[in-house]
């Protein structure tokens, strides 16, 4: 079958570039005057009429013309400044241009003073670029354009197109309306609006295909392109209400991003699961078999939050779905408030604030202490229990720690053979253990009766690990003289009403599962989480990864890199380069990381690839995933 012969038409500003060039020229002399931001505000509201077709386009020239007060020595300025402001997908394809540069037209509103030092730099020369020229004084000021240019006036696309008599299906490429009228005029095949700078819904809701980037635009084309599937088509769907960051982060490096203020139930979540490539959740969303079975796309999970028990692990790596967690984005807010909450269970500030409240005064010294001197046993020596040791120190406290680990312990913290030596010599005990289903009731009743008499307990790890029941009658009965609860075995999946045990007892602190839970910490895991989805997205990188082989990988550059999941049995590897060998591929680079169930291998290759080798390495068997990068 013959290929179809294509050419392709670029619109300039806010398409090859990220901005409209006489709005940046505006910016520069305008630079120091009073009424800058009057001035350039009037400008693109201007701009934007043109654009849209509300006034013609010779109004809107000859009115920011007048407005902008330029100079000719102003243009190089502005030259310099349009490279850096280059459109991200276009700069990343640069092999488009240079390998279809005989096809690529690009006809303007925009100016050939400053269009043409941009695109040459892409393989475009001067005779392929259609657009407008200044007119100068002699002192070299703009004064204006030259009227007789078709593209001066209204519609003028239209007429330098037709005149151009190009052969074969024509392709405009622009994110304004003034560019649709060539496909609705009829000498234009094809119109993609597009998205990636500006979004314009005139020419948006008018177009063939929405383009956010041109990676979608040579996706549609089969064309060469930087990475292999545009990210605007890889869905991300983000739960219960994660840092407003995270969907900027996502959204900005062009992934298709949808938030949800809330947790969902299994059954809402195999419905909305479905077509998407990464899920993010707190701690509430349920991901299970059943969830997993229905994400029919699914790449990547990101937990915005420490644990991990919400998400069933061995099914995820069974699927090839790689999780990523955020163990150390709130370690600080943790500790922070296990040094707060200590400190007023030794004082007795909740029942002395509770008591004033109802119009008690009952100033008295019985039950208040300080912390300074005091013993504190640290169960579980991670990260937040390290830096509590520091902070506890810090404060005069003598910090004793219990890790069913080997740990070394920081400053003079003293580490305890058992967790018995620990409960027997603490004055306050606080839980940092983690979410392994085996730590459940870690604490329970035979535990509390080791502790000394009138001992505090603190609990911002996870709530299963604690008896409460036998905690509440430890309260009561006056063995221990108080307690903090942060974390709870059956937590709501919404803000609503909440009951416990241990409601109504006095030097007790109730919170709501708000450890990690401060603007800083938020915002930190609204950084970090994204920051492994997008390694993994982008490059492959597993490092941190939960349930996976870790692999940090080098960025590549004109290479394609295939991504190989599989069971760990022997003889996969020896298959994937049989394969590779049968194609003639080229490896630059080879990377295999395993653990005892699954096998991570990737391969970078340094040119074109038969489509069939990808067909040919998914048919391998025990290949659990398969995907191409770039």
């Amino acid at each position: 079958m013959t290929e179809v012969a294509r050419k392709y038409v670029f619109d300039f500003d806010s398409t090859l570039t990220r901005v409209e060039a006489l709005d940046v020229l505006a910016e520069m002399t305008l630079e120091g005057k009073s009424n800058k931001d009057e001035v350039v505000n009037e400008i693109q509201r201007i701009t934007n009429l043109g654009i849209d077709g509300d006034i013609s386009f010779t109004e809107s020239l000859e009115r920011r013309i007048k407005l902008l007060k330029a100079h000719k020595s102003d243009l190089e300025g502005l030259v310099s400044e349009l490279r850096q402001k280059i459109s991200k997908s276009i700069e990343s394809n640069k092999e488009f241009f240079e390998k279809y540069s005989d096809d690529i037209y690009v006809i303007s509103c925009g100016f050939k003073e400053f269009i043409d030092p941009i695109v040459e730099e892409y393989n475009i020369p001067s005779e392929r670029v259609y657009a407008n020229t200044f007119e100068f004084d002699e002192e070299g000021n703009i004064i204006g354009f030259d009227e007789d240019n078709p593209l001066a006036s209204h519609n003028g696309k239209i007429e330098c197109l037709k005149a151009l008599d190009l052969e074969g299906e024509v392709q405009v490429i622009g994110d304004g309306y003034s560019d649709y009228v060539m496909r609705e005029a009829g000498i234009a095949d094809k119109f993609f609006a597009y998205t990636e700078n500006v979004h314009r819904e005139k020419a948006a809701s008018n177009a063939d295909h929405v383009a956010p980037s041109l990676d979608e635009f040579l996706f549609v084309n089969d064309l060469p392109r930087s990475i292999s599937y545009p990210k605007n088509r890889i869905k991300i769907l983000l739960l219960e209400n994660v840092h407003p960051a995270a969907f900027d982060n996502l959204s900005e490096d062009g992934f298709s991003v949808e938030l949800v203020k809330h947790s969902l139930s299994e059954e809402e979540l195999i419905e909305k699961v479905r077509g998407v490539h990464v899920l993010g959740i707190r701690s509430k969303t349920q991901v299970t078999k059943k969830v997993l079975d229905a994400a029919n796309k699914l790449l990547v999970i990101g937990a915005f939050c420490i644990g991990t028990t919400q998400i069933d692990l061995e099914y995820c790596k069974k699927k090839g779905v790689v999780v990523f967690n955020a163990p150390y984005s709130n370690t600080r807010s943790v500790v922070e408030l296990a040094i707060g909450e200590i400190i007023m269970l030794m004082r007795s500030v909740f029942p002395r604030s509770t008591e004033i409240h109802n119009g008690q005064w009952n100033k008295t010294a019985i039950g208040s202490r300080e912390v300074r001197g005091k013993n504190l046993g640290i169960v579980g020596y991670g990260n937040i229990g390290k830096q509590l040791s520091v902070l506890a120190e810090s404060v005069g406290m003598m910090v004793y720690y219990y890790d069913v680990n080997d740990k070394l312990a920081l400053g003079n913290a003293t580490k305890c053979n058992t967790l018995e030596e620990l409960l027997k010599v603490s004055d306050v005990v606080t839980l940092h253990i983690d979410d392994n289903k085996a730590n459940k009731n870690f604490i329970g009743e035979r535990e509390i009766n080791l502790m000394k008499e009138g001992a505090l307990l603190v609990n911002l790890s996870r709530g299963f690990v604690v008896d409460i029941d036998a905690l509440a009658e430890a309260l009561k009965t006056g063995k221990l003289a108080g307690a903090a609860v942060d974390v709870y075995p059956e937590e709501p999946m919404a803000n609503g009403e909440f009951h416990t045990r241990l409601q109504g007892l006095t030097n007790v602190i109730l919170t709501p599962h708000i450890g990690g839970s401060t603007e800083e910490a938020q915002r930190n895991i609204a950084d970090f989480v994204p920051n492994k989805i997008m390694g993994y997205i982008n490059s492959g990188d597993t490092v941190d990864a939960v349930n996976f082989p870790n692999i940090r990988l080098p960025k590549q550059s004109n290479a394609h890199r295939f991504l190989h999941i599989h069971d760990n049995v022997p003889g996969v590897m020896a298959k994937i380069n049989e394969v590779l060998a049968k194609y003639e591929m080229n490896i630059t680079g080879q990377y295999l990381s395993t653990d005892s169930e699954v096998g991570y291998v990737i391969s970078d290759m340094d040119k074109e690839y038969n489509k069939e080798v990808v067909k040919a390495l998914k048919k391998i068997e025990h290949t659990i995933k398969f995907r191409v990068l770039y």
